[in-house]
């Protein structure tokens, strides 16, 4: 997200806990960050692989195995069929690579073209598996939802294994087997495992076992893969709670070391990110939104191919074509956030904007409406949910929401009160997807308004910056960047640092009509390198001259540029005071 104004936005700094237990070495910084986010002792910050939750706590993982040693034996063809976004991807390209590594004889995979198929494993992407011949189809980051989709498997004669992550309905799919940490009755102590993540599980699980029934005499680690499992965690933005951390830590020490796949390396260079010195806001904002271009504009095959490929020079390829379609998305985007912003204004004039905000244009793209969703929600602090046309007749949309509001429960609530106003939905506290027909949008918007209501009040929609405080300027140092880099992995629910303060600007200038690029000083200091991107993408964005008063959020970062390195402030968020 590009930077954002603090008019409509509060400072909270966060609360910190006891950090007595932490080891008194580390730099007083830490202590407070590590404090803050909830790190209690010295061994919550070893990241070891050793502090995995084993594999053998997570339920269903050795009926799986069981299922996928038989068809080992019997050298059945293994169709995986996975997700159109970057968990997906990652999740596919784990489970085809670690089965053809240990010796499967036929895996193929398949991927749901979102604007033909829709999501998961529904009944006509399993038709389409079977003119493949697969005995076994093994669901990556779906399929914990696709009942009408087991049963024609079934039909075909074909078994299926589910893996996902996602909340399950009412009732589970009659697979074969099932691994889901939120599957109900479910004892796992993570609940925020990616579809990659178990897909790892399951993978490590089934290598011990088929070494252990003598299958295959020395296979090869699953851990060799983590840097897929790290790059889909960041990127399905999962919460990274210790179990994820880990998965995330050792999978960037094999992609700093170079051992990971040629697809990730690619990337990296492509966006011109430095492999050894690779960290998590990398594979978040960089590597995951070329993939997630691909399933968003085109068909996410090409994606799974980069990262399925052992050629460096077929990599590059095909990750110059993700960039190029991820620049694509980003213009397109950039259009669609600007109209939808139009009509948010246009409601605010006719009269009170909705609590529970629909917008729908004919012309948007489906693909690219959850991203149009966020970065409204971001300005406007309540849920949001943008459609796209899907058909003649129905209309295709992606939401996002604010914290205290469960948006799959919000929709599951509509459904509930207004049968047959939502055709399907599903998703997540923080976002879902929901199709209807297109005669019920004015309906469903209503109800949707009415339902967040029960949810949240006017007075909540406001936007709040938790901030880690201020930097003193002993600590707002190039070596201190250096340091906050190294302390992560930072991410969702582990927040990466961010500060707040009030600086003078000496200088101002625009970077490629988008950003603000300033050089800043406080109290008559050294000048400090700052800049905000995207700052120009709004509208009403505030104008920064030379001898303003400015107040910011900012993150610490390493400029890199001509072989040197140089500290840069970040701004997330600012506001001119005079």
């Amino acid at each position: 997200m590009g930077a954002a104004h603090l008019s409509g936005y509060s400072i909270r700094r966060r609360t910190l806990q006891d950090d007595s237990a932490l080891p008194s070495t580390l730099h007083p910084l830490l202590r407070r960050l590590y404090g803050s986010r909830g790190i209690a002792s010295a061994d919550a910050l070893d990241l070891g692989l050793d502090k995995l939750i084993p594999v053998s706590q997570l339920g269903g993982i050795d009926r799986a195995v069981d299922v996928l040693c038989r068809h080992f034996t019997a050298g059945s063809r293994v169709m995986v069929v996975g997700d159109f976004d970057a968990d997906g991807a990652t999740s596919t390209a784990l489970v085809v690579r670690q089965l053809t590594r240990l010796g499967f004889a036929h895996v193929d995979f398949l991927v749901p073209n979102r604007f033909e198929y829709g999501y998961g494993l529904t009944p006509e992407i399993v038709r389409l598996a079977a003119t493949r011949q697969p005995a076994l189809i093994v669901t990556v980051d779906n399929g914990i939802a696709s009942h009408a989709g087991v049963i024609e498997a079934r039909h075909f004669g074909i078994e299926v294994l589910v893996t996902d992550h996602h909340l399950p309905a009412a009732t589970l799919p009659e697979a074969a087997a099932i691994v889901n940490p939120n599957a109900p009755g479910e004892t796992f102590p993570s609940k925020a495992l990616a579809g990659v993540g178990v897909a790892f599980y399951l993978m490590a699980a089934l290598t011990r076992q088929m070494q252990q029934r003598g299958l295959h005499a020395q296979p090869p680690s699953a851990a060799d893969l983590l840097d897929l499992v790290a790059l889909g965690t960041v990127a399905d933005l999962v919460p990274l709670d210790r179990n994820n951390r880990v998965l995330v830590q050792q999978g960037l020490r094999r992609i700093r070391a170079g051992r990971c796949v040629p697809g990730i390396r690619a990337l990296l260079e492509m966006s011109g990110r430095s492999l050894a010195s690779a960290f998590a806001a990398d594979l978040g904002y960089q590597i995951g939104p070329r993939l997630n271009a691909a399933g968003r504009l085109d068909d996410m095959t090409v994606g799974i191919q980069c990262l399925l490929t052992d050629d460096p020079d077929t990599a590059r390829v095909l990750a110059g074509r993700l960039t190029q379609l991820n620049q694509d998305r980003r213009e397109l985007e950039l259009q669609m956030q600007q109209e939808a912003m139009l009509a948010v204004a246009d409601m605010r004039d006719e009269a009170s904007l909705p609590l529970g905000l629909c917008l729908f244009d004919e012309t948007w793209h489906q693909g690219v409406v959850g991203l149009v969703a966020s970065r409204v929600k971001e300005r406007v602090h309540r849920p949001v949910i943008a459609l796209a046309r899907g058909d003649e007749r129905l209309l295709k949309g992606s939401a996002r929401s604010v914290p205290g509001v469960h948006i799959r429960d919000v929709l599951d609530a509509v459904a509930s009160r207004r049968p047959g106003l939502i055709e399907k939905f599903g998703g997540h506290a923080m976002a879902a997807g929901v199709t209807l027909a297109a005669a019920n949008l004015a309906d469903f918007s209503a109800a949707f308004d009415q339902e967040v209501s029960r949810w949240m009040s006017r007075d909540d929609a406001t936007g709040v910056v938790h901030s880690d405080g201020e930097l003193t300027p002993a600590e707002l140092t190039l070596d201190i960047a250096h340091l906050l880099r190294e302390s992560g992995p930072w991410g969702q629910a582990f927040p990466e640092p961010l500060f707040d303060g009030q600086f003078s600007v000496r200088t101002s200038r625009v970077l490629s009509e988008r950003h603000l690029k300033m050089e800043l000083e406080r109290e008559g200091g050294l000048p400090y390198e700052a800049v905000a991107f995207r700052h120009f993408d709004h509208d009403d964005a505030p104008q920064v001259a030379p001898g303003n008063r400015v107040e910011l959020a900012y993150r610490l970062d390493v400029n890199r540029y001509n072989g040197t390195e140089k500290l840069q402030l970040v701004v997330e968020h600012l506001r001119v005071l005079r």
